[in-house]
């Protein structure tokens, strides 16, 4: 497999057949404008500006040049570290969001966890505080048929891509558990 194939999750004929180029190409035209010494949101200006990509693929075609340069690691954002997990549970929505919005509820699935809604959409998302008091979380809810729904979790604002890995098991286990919960 070439080098270039696939970049920030994203294969390279995706990313043509958006913006008229693949990663290699994306690659040596963002050498050559000096992209390596540039912070992100000069690259992103730059794409915009003298490329006229659209918004959402100036950011992911400066996050891929970024990972394949080395500047940036998988999981790796502008503040900090972050990963999303999610599951598709046979329950409806309604009761999936009441089982995080419901402390008694969301305390038989994650025990002890100290968090403070910030903001939240009845069975669209929620807003959170991490009782880190560092990171913080942004749930959404999905509709998936009658009877299903699915909650994906994102934690953002990690120190590190170790603490990406522990989070992603925590993640894994605790929706495990809901899901098991909602089940029956």
């Amino acid at each position: 497999m070439e080098k270039f194939d696939k970049i920030a999750g994203i294969g390279t004929e995706a990313v043509k057949k958006k913006t008229g180029q693949g990663w290699k190409e994306w690659i040596t035209i963002l050498d050559k404008a000096g992209a390596k010494e540039m912070p992100h949101k000069d690259i992103a200006i730059h794409l915009h500006e003298k490329h006229r990509l659209p918004d959402w693929w100036c950011q992911m075609v400066a996050v891929g040049y970024e990972q394949a340069k080395g500047l940036r690691q998988i999981y790796q954002g502008s503040d900090g570290y972050k990963v999303s997990v999610g599951r598709t549970i046979a329950s409806g929505l309604g009761d999936i969001y009441k089982a995080w919005e419901d402390t008694k509820r969301r305390e038989k699935w994650l025990p002890k966890a100290k968090l403070t809604v910030r903001k939240a959409t009845t069975n669209k998302s929620m807003h959170i505080s991490w009782g880190d008091g560092k990171t913080s979380l942004e749930v959404n809810f999905y509709p998936k048929g009658i009877g299903k729904g699915q909650v994906v979790v994102q934690h953002s604002k990690l120190a590190d891509a170790k603490e990406v890995e522990k989070k992603k098991v925590h993640w894994s286990k605790a929706l495990d558990k809901l899901k098991e919960m909602l089940k029956g």
